[in-house]
């Protein structure tokens, strides 16, 4: 007990020399914070109260620095440099790296004297386009007006109002870039006069393509290239209608286009454009369903579609009518107004400028290295149709794939030449066999005759423009052509047999005999008309067109119900 006690008291004695030993000596810096522990708290909250009194001194003293800077390239005071018809920003130009002067002013008189736009339009670009962000911004097919024949094209930064530099307006840059030349694009011209198909009657129509500065001027009914150091080139006159035969000569404005030894020589700028263009006609045999389609909206969709929208159109011969009634084809071709080239006073300055339509045969689009090189076919115009009309059926209906559904035939009817004398009948014999017969003429809005095509999957009618309605047709549909006395099958198969197999159709020709023409009862039987009817065709157009296309048709029902037959028989397949 006495050696436990004796050795509590050991351990405790040890335990306070080590405390002693642990305790800071006089004089040391620990003996001096454990004496004194709140004055590091009190150094610390010294430098906070230090730092935020300088803190506001200091973004002072910065935004003072800064702001001559800031004021340069604020967008409420950006200094905005101009070339020529094209406005660039201060960013951009040593980006464009071609300058010949700068000048700053307001587009429009928009604005007061100082910075051009709060918005820089880029180098290169349509000053219109680029500086009207809500063009720009907007629905493609919502930005075309076809009520304003002129176009909605604002004057270019040229023709804008000059104000005041500011100070310290990259003066030194401007001296670094005034002598530097902009590039212009290389001045090309080519025409295309000697296009002719073999086996088929219709010589192409001149086509003329030009690459680089191109002005198109409505007043003057011209087309300049200017195309300095070139001498020798020959001016020439175009019809820029897609078709060419004799009688169309007072049928279509001409357009001369010339080139022009230098700017000098050319119509001065006043609009300019980013975009390409495209110049022709709606004159000639417009107003005809099948040359609407044939001679101007099918070449206008092999010239224009590769564009993508980014094309501007100037139409001679300018129809309003024509214009509204192709509306939806003409938006989805060109995002932009277009301009009337009979009546519209600008001058128009493109980089890229066809003078004319590119055209294949009557309603057919084929392959070809130079005239479709992006290989077009009727199927995707077809397809480009039914866009535009928001139509709804790309295929017809199968027979029993819905019971109880019969498949609707429709039968244009006529009410000039070549009319149908006993449609009635035909209508009821249809009916019998199990078709919902629709009879029409092909007339009234575009748009809710397209609508009745397409639902459709028979198409009948006497050989005439109303078969061009076969384009608004479901892919696998069948049109039936009749076909009128006196060797028609050359045009029957040509200009509707052909086209309707391009478009993924299945035809049917029935031929009349002379018994079920009216030319019956115009003519012997001993007739040329009847004997020879080629003797008719060689005589020309007005013996053709007085005769064979001035008959109407009584079918023989009996003899015609087996092409009925054949019909319900390809919508099994």
């Amino acid at each position: 007990m006495a050696f436990m006690v004796q050795h509590g008291k050991s351990r405790a004695a040890v335990a306070a020399a080590a405390a002693r030993e642990r305790k800071p000596r006089p004089g040391t810096r620990a003996a001096a914070a454990a004496k004194s522990p709140a004055k590091p708290r009190q150094l610390a909250g010294r430098l906070l109260l230090a730092a935020c009194l300088l803190a506001p001194l200091l973004c002072i003293c910065a935004a003072r620095l800064l702001s001559p800077l800031s004021s340069r390239v604020s967008s409420g005071d950006g200094v905005y440099l101009a070339e020529g018809n094209y406005v660039i920003s201060s960013e951009d130009a040593e980006g464009a790296g071609a300058l010949n002067s700068f000048q700053q002013g307001i587009v429009d008189g928009h604005g007061p004297p100082g910075p051009i736009a709060p918005v820089p339009a880029r180098f290169g670009a349509d000053p219109v386009r680029s500086l009207d962000t809500g063009v720009e911004n907007s629905n493609a097919e919502n930005r075309t007006d076809f009520d304003n024949k002129s176009g909605i094209e604002r004057k270019t930064a040229s023709s804008a109002k000059s104000g005041s530099p500011p100070e310290n307006s990259f003066t030194n840059f401007q001296q670094s870039v005034t002598d530097i030349e902009v590039p212009k694009p290389k001045s090309k011209i080519y025409c295309d006069d000697k296009g002719k198909d073999e086996g088929f009657p219709y010589a192409r129509p001149i086509i003329c393509q030009m690459s680089g500065d191109v002005r198109v001027s409505p007043g003057s009914s011209s087309v300049a290239l200017t195309m300095p150091m070139q001498q020798g080139v020959e001016g020439r006159r175009v019809r820029p209608y897609a078709r060419r035969d004799d009688s169309l000569l007072p049928l279509v404005k001409e357009v001369d286009i010339r080139a022009a030894a230098s700017e000098n020589d050319a119509p001065r700028c006043s609009i300019n454009h980013d975009v390409p263009a495209v110049v022709f006609s709606v004159g000639g045999y417009t107003g005809n369903f099948f040359h609407d389609v044939s001679d101007v909206l099918i070449p206008l969709y092999l010239t224009s579609f590769r564009f993508k929208g980014r094309v501007k159109f100037f139409i001679t011969n300018y129809k309003q009518w024509w214009i509204q009634k192709y509306k939806p084809m003409l938006r989805r071709l060109s995002h932009y107004d277009i301009i009337d080239f009979d009546s519209n006073k600008d001058v128009h300055c493109f980089e890229q400028v066809i003078v004319g339509l590119v055209r294949d045969r009557d309603l057919i689009l084929r392959p070809h290295p130079t005239r479709n090189p992006q290989g077009y076919s009727m199927l995707d115009f077809t397809r480009f149709l039914r866009h535009s009309y928001g139509l709804k059926r790309a295929r017809p209906l199968v027979l029993g794939e819905e019971p109880g559904k019969k498949p609707r035939m429709l039968i244009i009817s006529r009410r000039g030449t070549r009319k149908l004398l006993n449609l009635r009948q035909l209508a009821a014999i249809s009916r019998a066999l199990g078709f919902d017969v629709t009879v029409s003429e092909a007339r009234g809005n575009l748009k809710k005759f397209a609508t009745m095509v397409n639902s459709c999957d028979v198409l009948l009618a006497v050989h005439g423009a109303g078969l061009t309605n076969q384009i608004f047709l479901p892919a696998k549909a069948v049109v039936i052509q009749i076909v009128p006395w006196g060797k028609m099958g050359w045009m029957a198969t040509n200009f509707y047999g052909e086209p309707a197999r391009g478009m993924n159709l299945r035809y049917l020709e029935y031929h009349i005999s002379e018994q079920e023409s009216s030319l019956a009862q115009r003519y012997p039987r001993d007739h040329m008309v009847f004997k020879d009817p080629m003797a008719i065709h060689g005589q020309g157009w007005n013996a053709l067109a007085n005769i064979f296309m001035a008959q109407d048709v009584k079918l023989n029902l009996r003899r015609f119900r087996p092409t009925l037959l054949q019909a319900l028989d390809l919508l099994q397949l």
